[in-house]
Parts: C-alpha cells; sequence; structure tokens
C-alpha cells in the first residue's frame, strides 16, 4: 500500500515492517537506532545499538550488550528504555519507548551461538566497556559467553511522525490495543 501513511493502521505496520527489515539489512536505518535510557545519577544516555529481533506480534524488540556495559547499571536502577530511529527515505520517526528486561546465561545460549566470531567480540572487552584506559587500544577483545546479555524491551508506546507534503503523526499504547491515536505534529 503506497499510502500506508494515511491510516493508523497503515502507520502502526510500517513502524513493524521497518523494525523487521533493521532486524534482517544491516543497511536499514532501523538495525542501529539510538537506544536511551537514564544513568543511576538522574542523567540521560543514549547510544547507538544493533537490532537483534522484532516479534510485532509480541511487542517485543532485542539488542545485545555486554554484561559490564554502563547501560547495564542503568537498567538495574530503572528498567526502562527508548529507542529513536529516523527513515530518511520514507521521512518517517519512530520513537518506542519498553520495560526492559535482561537476559544473561542458559537462556541465552539460542542467541548467541548463531553469532559469527567477529561479533562474539563485542562481549568481552578487558577491561569492561568504559574503564579509563592509558591508551587508545589498551584493551583486549575476547568472546567470553558469560558476558553476553540479551536486552528484551517489551514495547509499551510508540509515536510516528511522517513529515510527507502533509505532516501526520500518531501514537500507539499497549493499553489501547495498538489501535493509535492521532496526534498534531
Amino acid at each position: 500500500m503506497s499510502d500506508w501513511y494515511n491510516t493508523l493502521a497503515g502507520l502502526h505496520a510500517q513502524v513493524w515492517q521497518r523494525l523487521g527489515r533493521g532486524v534482517a539489512d544491516r543497511n536499514a536505518p532501523a538495525r542501529q537506532p539510538t537506544f536511551a535510557t537514564i544513568s543511576p545519577d538522574g542523567w540521560p544516555e543514549a547510544r547507538t545499538v544493533v537490532l537483534r529481533r522484532a516479534v510485532p506480534s509480541q511487542a517485543l524488540l532485542e539488542v545485545y550488550t555486554d554484561s559490564r556495559s554502563d547501560k547495564i547499571a542503568s537498567l538495574e536502577k530503572s528498567p526502562r528504555a527508548a529507542l529513536h530511529i529516523w527513515e530518511p527515505k520514507l521521512n518517517l520517526q519512530m520513537r518506542i519507548q519498553a520495560e526492559v528486561t535482561l537476559l544473561k546465561g542458559i537462556s541465552t545460549a539460542d542467541r548467541w551461538s548463531p553469532l559469527p566470531d567477529v561479533a562474539r567480540l563485542s562481549y568481552g572487552a578487558t577491561p569492561p566497556p568504559g574503564t579509563p584506559i592509558d591508551a587508545a587500544l589498551a584493551y583486549e577483545k575476547v568472546p567470553d559467553q558469560n558476558r553476553f546479555a540479551v536486552l528484551a524491551l517489551t514495547v509499551t508506546h510508540i509515536d510516528v511522525v511522517h513529515l510527507g507534503d502533509q505532516h501526520r503523526r500518531a501514537a500507539y499504547t499497549a493499553a489501547d490495543g495498538w489501535a493509535g491515536q492521532w496526534l498534531v505534529p
């Protein structure tokens, strides 16, 4: 449907289609969303992550991280996050809020197994991510499944803006069954 932005259902479907494409296509804008949390001392934090899974029927997204990264401490204090994605070709901004569940250990084995060796290097830096070092490359990267963590995001709210000839904005929540509501852009 070429006019997906004209209906609440079309706009919502487009969001999940873009998220799914981000998982499947390493060149898709949704592949590397901005992931925002609140630090333990109350400051906003934003960083780029890789979207690894999107399940619309469960309103579920997943990203992977090193279990000793700063975002873990932030999520342990406040297990909520926001994602921001800009799709330039569609003039589409997606802002997603989610409750985050941290998965580690045996429960992540099915995600660790298919990761190529080069991707596994992201989980096991020594010293841990964010540690001050004396030189730019004064660290070691050795894959360590014990340091691999999955952030399971249960989506609770989606705010989407389409900046076409006429701007449109809509919000969707789990509480309203994802029916959506038009908003002033």
